[in-house]
């Protein structure tokens, strides 16, 4: 009983040791807004990229990677307008490890998203952004950041 407790514990221990070394761990998210016009804002997440790892695109190219993607918490106040565009110098490579081109990009990308303003006020809209890192030798553990950025006012 003592040798199951025991494997139990560690496997425990060595689980929470990986999930905290996901790809959390090596990218800095910022988060902010600027006022395009009255009702218009431009939302700007910005992933700053550690080392030699990349982040991927929303579009992968290959299934396999987890691709970057924005999940957006409804606002009744708030229309989204389009999708979530990318800026940044885009890497398409092809990699035998997932069996085809992937689109991923290394040190910085910034995603934008439009919104509107349904009336003159001030809110904020959050979410979470959910993505994975890999570098030459290794992909970390996918990992989600909740965000929420003000706007209006």
């Amino acid at each position: 009983m003592k040798h199951l407790l025991l494997l139990t514990t560690s496997l425990l221990i060595g689980v929470c040791v990986f999930a905290q070394s996901g790809s959390a761990q090596k990218v800095k998210w910022n988060f902010s807004s600027k006022k395009l016009n009255d009702k218009t804002y431009e939302l700007r997440l910005s992933a700053i990229v550690d080392g030699n790892y990349h982040i991927y695109a929303q579009n992968v190219g290959v299934e396999g990677p987890v691709a970057t993607s924005f999940t957006f918490n409804k606002n009744p106040l708030v229309v989204l307008n389009g999708k979530v565009k990318e800026e940044g110098k885009i890497i398409k490579k092809h990699e035998e490890v997932w069996g085809g081109n992937v689109n991923f990009y290394e040190k910085k990308v910034e995603f934008v998203q439009l919104v509107q303003l349904k009336s003159k006020v001030k809110t904020n809209i959050g979410g979470t952004v959910e993505f994975m890192v890999c570098d030459d030798k290794q992909c970390l553990p996918p990992s989600e950041v909740n965000f929420k950025i003000d706007i209006g006012g």
